[in-house]
């Protein structure tokens, strides 16, 4: 596994012989790797490599077979799932969905501050969604609904930002949206975590981690 002096990048999270799965079986075998602060990584497989179990691993979300994960962030991570994930008939608007971001700094339910509202704006106006406010969540097109996922994603501040997904079936204009966002995100030091299927995608990535068969290897990202 790479070391931080090797790197000369300070790692956001170390995972060490991680085995994790579903079912009795493993679908990660073994997994070591470090998500390095101030890059983007693309993480590449076919549809059920264990991409989703290995941001769910690093969300703390899934647990482990085996292994270790230390995170060194001073925020939990952020997680955004693909938009199908997310109920069409959930009853809340645009902004009520971003302020749900707030709920990792605040708490679930508790009233939020003047610096909280003004977080969810901003993040409301960097994916160019702050016209929606109002409109219900399941009302919007599949890219204004992801880009709104991807706000809430933003609205926690976090210091790892996980992403399932986030491109599938968006038009141009909605990805570079995104692309804009996490390469912000990346410059303010936030360790991004983005799993794809896209090609494109994983060449705008600083690194490029791949899942076979539960293993993961680094590919000269473009």
């Amino acid at each position: 596994m790479t070391t931080e002096t090797e790197t000369g990048t300070r790692a956001r999270v170390s995972l060490d012989a991680v085995h994790a799965g579903h079912d009795g079986a493993d679908v990660l075998c073994g997994v070591s790797a470090q998500i390095r602060a101030g890059t983007v990584t693309a993480l590449v497989g076919d549809n059920g490599s264990g991409k989703s179990t290995l941001l769910g691993v690093l969300a703390g979300t899934h647990p482990l077979r085996s292994g270790r994960v230390e995170h060194r962030g001073s925020h939990r991570p952020a997680f955004v799932p693909q938009r199908s994930a997310v109920p069409d008939a959930l009853p809340l608007t645009v902004v009520q969905t971003v302020r749900m971001g707030r709920w990792a700094r605040r708490g679930a339910w508790r009233r939020l501050r003047r610096e909280d509202h003004g977080a969810v704006a901003h993040c409301l106006d960097r994916l160019g969604v702050a016209d929606l406010a109002g409109r219900p969540l399941h009302a919007l097109s599949g890219g204004q609904r992801q880009r709104v996922l991807v706000a809430q994603g933003l609205a926690q501040e976090a210091d790892l930002l996980l992403l399932d997904e986030p491109s599938t079936g968006l038009d141009t204009e909605a990805r570079a949206a995104i692309a804009q966002v996490l390469a912000e995100e990346r410059d303010r030091g936030c360790a991004v975590v983005v799993a794809t299927h896209s090609a494109d995608e994983a060449r705008g990535a600083d690194r490029v981690l791949r899942l076979h068969d539960g293993h993961l290897t680094e590919t000269p990202a473009a």
